[in-house]
């Protein structure tokens, strides 16, 4: 009889598990990411849930700027100052707007997590470039995420937040490579092509 109910426990606590997955990832669709590295981020299935997973993500992005130049009012160079300060005041707006989203869409209050970043380390002569490399990686990630975010939504709104976001991510790209060829000499290296 110990063996019967021995069995029984294993199967039940099994059963269990996998129904706890299944609920998880029904009822929170960024469940998954907890069991992923959130670096590679991909938004998933198109399914009703992908606005949500890109809102998420997208207020992440939006906090991991805001991180990357909260150490760059470190720096002592005006321009990434100015830039720092750009940021800190305009992307708390981005946030908000899709955390309302959120909210009206999926009635989800919760808050995202900060994503890590990279830290910029002391102020010395390379300061300004470990701040460059950082914010033109981030850029690119969140350029993206756009690209893929158009491929599986069809709310206008998302649409819309993707077409903006990729726009002045690919600006602010160029910017920051002209800054990091001027005070550093460090271009992109082009394409190898094959006669």
């Amino acid at each position: 009889m110990k063996q019967i109910s021995l069995s029984l426990a294993i199967s039940l606590m099994i059963v269990s598990a996998v129904a706890g997955i299944g609920i998880g990832y029904w009822l929170t669709p960024q469940y998954s990411l907890s069991m992923y590295d959130k670096n590679t981020m991909d938004l998933g299935q198109p399914d009703k849930w992908v606005d949500l997973r890109y809102m998420d993500a997208m207020i992440a992005h939006h906090r991991g700027a805001m991180l990357l130049a909260e150490e760059a009012r470190k720096s002592e160079r005006p321009e990434v100052r100015d830039l720092a300060a750009a940021i800190l005041k305009g992307e708390p707006k981005n946030i908000d707007e899709l955390y309302a989203w959120k909210k009206a869409w999926y009635n989800d209050t919760r808050k995202v997590r900060d994503p890590q970043v990279p830290r910029l380390g002391t102020v010395d002569r390379t300061f300004d470039l470990r701040f460059l490399n950082a914010l033109i990686a981030h850029h690119r990630n969140g350029v993206l995420m756009t690209r893929e975010i158009r491929l599986k939504s069809s709310r206008s709104e998302i649409l819309d937040n993707a077409d903006a976001v990729e726009q002045f991510l690919t600006k602010g790209i160029e910017m920051l490579r002209a800054w990091r060829s001027q005070w550093y000499n460090v271009t992109e290296p082009q394409p190898v092509t094959v006669p």
